[in-house]
């Protein structure tokens, strides 16, 4: 469980880096690349909370 709680942080730290480099730089490249890791960290953040949810219920 710790490793996944770790994989998701650094997964919103790594898109929070790129969106500040598309602040910087104003190049759609890094834009494109803070969206798609913050859609995948969701996904990864649901499915972790998913997975608490059904140890609760069974």
């Amino acid at each position: 469980m710790l490793l996944f709680r770790w994989a998701i942080m650094l997964l919103l730290i790594a898109a929070a880096v790129l969106f500040a480099f598309y602040a910087g730089t104003g190049q759609d490249k890094y834009k494109r690349a803070g969206l798609v890791t913050l859609k995948w960290t969701i996904i990864a953040a649901l499915g972790f909370f998913g997975v608490l949810i059904l140890e609760r219920v069974f």
